[in-house]
């Protein structure tokens, strides 16, 4: 039977290693990140294996104190990272729930990393064109994903609640994402130029008129410490005036000064800020993340200015060709909302990040386990009176 028991940050990280793919939310160095929160890595160990001081599965957890009491909301963001492959999950999940339980835990909230359907550029495009079309739940799937349905029934089946909000977005983290596969269905890499030809028209007219009009990218990393201290600072200016002009909530410097060194700490190539100027001036930046094989576009800002020197696209190629050349078999551009109604604020997002050539994919989104009832619904109904 398995057990699950907490793990050094050593132990975590040369399980994540051993992974071809986990999100970097569920890396040690997340806990770092969200400091606010009480964090703890678990293993999962198989007394029966011949490695059963070696963990089969991980998770970071993330605690959030009720206030006034003692009580947490046990937090795994897009993890834990087991085998969801098989068909029945409470052997993972029953030692988990009880070593939460144990730790003041009044509820869990968790966020598989399966994916239940994909779309691919061409159906979404059409369910964009077609006015009786308003989500993507009106445009037949392109693939759907048997594990990832039995992964959903099973849930349901222990008593989990799944926590799906309001215009696509999960309680948490994105339950749609769109990503660029940088592999083809049978594994073999694709090319800069498969990639490329996948790009509407719009996208590689963008990447060469920002090519031609002299547009340099740049690229830094945790080895150089005091160059990334200077880039950040300017990307951070560049990102409050965005957040101005888009209306959103700017997060402070200091969060993405803990990101590049907590991330940058586990591995040089995890976190990475890219530049995009003319003529001296910043026009777009961003922050790109990797783990294993899959890398995230993760931040983005860009200036009102020279938005017709198309920075923002340079630096989305720059980023996609170098996850390409680091082997990567997904490049990510997180979340997106499942509407596809031309009216909605949101729509904009889809139809900029469809250009890639990409397609939409559905997680199984984020559930709760209430542990305790009486104080997971004076939670919920405190996060809700929050906002």
């Amino acid at each position: 039977m398995l057990t699950v028991r907490p793990i050094s940050s050593s132990e975590h990280l040369d399980f994540v290693d051993r992974q071809r793919s986990a999100s970097f939310l569920q890396t040690p160095a997340w806990g770092a990140v969200k400091g606010e929160w009480r964090s703890e890595s678990l293993g999962w160990f198989d007394p029966d294996s011949a490695e059963r001081d070696r963990p089969v599965g991980a998770a970071l957890v993330l605690y959030r104190q009720l206030p006034k009491v003692k009580r947490y909301l046990a937090y795994l963001p897009e993890g834990p990272l087991l085998d969801w492959s098989v068909d029945d999950l409470e052997p993972w999940l029953a030692p988990m729930t009880a070593h939460l339980r144990g730790a003041g835990a009044f509820g869990v909230r968790m966020g598989p990393p399966v994916v239940t359907r994909r779309w691919d550029a061409p159906a979404i495009k059409a369910g964009i064109a077609d006015d009786a079309v308003r989500r993507l739940d009106d445009v037949a799937p392109t693939e759907r994903d048997a594990a990832g349905a039995r992964v959903v029934s099973e849930l349901h089946r222990l008593g989990w609640r799944p926590q799906a909000g309001a215009g696509g977005f999960a309680a948490g983290q994105p339950q749609h994402v769109f990503q660029i596969p940088l592999r083809d269905g049978d594994g073999t890499a694709r090319t800069a130029d498969d990639v490329l030809k996948g790009m509407n028209q719009q996208w590689r007219r963008n990447i060469k008129k920002a090519a031609k009009e002299g547009v340099e990218v740049s690229v830094t990393d945790a080895t150089s410490p005091e160059r990334l201290r200077g880039e950040l600072a300017a990307f951070h200016d560049l990102y409050v005036h965005t957040a101005g002009r888009d209306h959103f909530t700017p997060r402070p410097r200091g969060y993405f000064e803990t990101m590049a060194t907590a991330l940058g700490a586990e591995s040089p190539d995890r976190f990475r800020l890219w530049s995009a100027r003319h003529e001296g001036d910043l026009v777009a930046a961003t922050i790109a993340i990797r783990v294993g094989t899959h890398a995230w576009y993760s931040y983005g800002a860009s200036s009102t200015d020279k938005r017709d020197v198309r920075g923002s696209n340079a630096v989305q190629w720059a980023m996609i060709s170098d996850a390409l050349e680091a082997g990567a078999d997904v490049y990510d551009l997180r979340g997106i909302t499942d509407t596809l109604d031309a009216d909605d604020s949101h729509a904009g997002l889809i139809q900029f990040k469809v250009g890639t050539g990409g397609e939409a994919v559905e997680y199984a989104g984020e559930w709760d386990l209430p542990l305790n009832r009486v104080l997971y619904r004076a939670f919920d109904a405190y996060m809700k009176r929050r906002g």
